[in-house]
């Protein structure tokens, strides 16, 4: 019943950061390193992957599915995190601050946990919960 409730919340999660990575890229573009081609492009396709991804997480038909879709919203929060590194070293750079550690701190540590709820609640992994014979 939790990892139901896990994967509906991020099914949830990653529906909204869709749509707004597709109805207003701009924040998105504003924190996306340099180094990184075509940017627009990348939010837009971002936003699909992330709609795509938590329709298939949410859908009841196919387990072997749902386990590929949060592979998918797996790598793809692995792949978007040096937007997040960039997006820290560009608000700590800011005179006023920017939005400070009591908010980029935790989205560091999150990240790697929402990786891993991501692939637990899809049935990828049991890890830490496996029993043990």
């Amino acid at each position: 019943m939790i990892r139901l409730g896990v994967r509906l919340l991020l099914a949830i999660f990653y529906a909204v950061a869709g749509y707004l990575h597709l109805a207003r890229p701009e924040p998105f573009l504003t924190i996306m390193p340099l180094w990184v081609p075509m940017a627009e492009a990348v939010v837009f396709w971002t936003g699909i992957a992330e709609l795509l991804g938590a329709a298939v997480l949410l859908q009841g038909v196919s387990m072997p599915l749902r386990r590929a879709g949060a592979s998918g919203l797996a790598l793809y929060a692995v792949c978007v995190f040096p937007a997040n590194i960039n997006h820290f070293a560009l608000d700590m750079a800011r005179p006023d601050g920017g939005l400070g550690l009591g908010y980029h701190i935790p989205r560091m540590f999150a990240q790697p946990l929402v990786i891993w709820l991501t692939l637990w609640s899809g049935g990828v992994t049991d890890w830490p919960f496996r029993r043990r014979s």
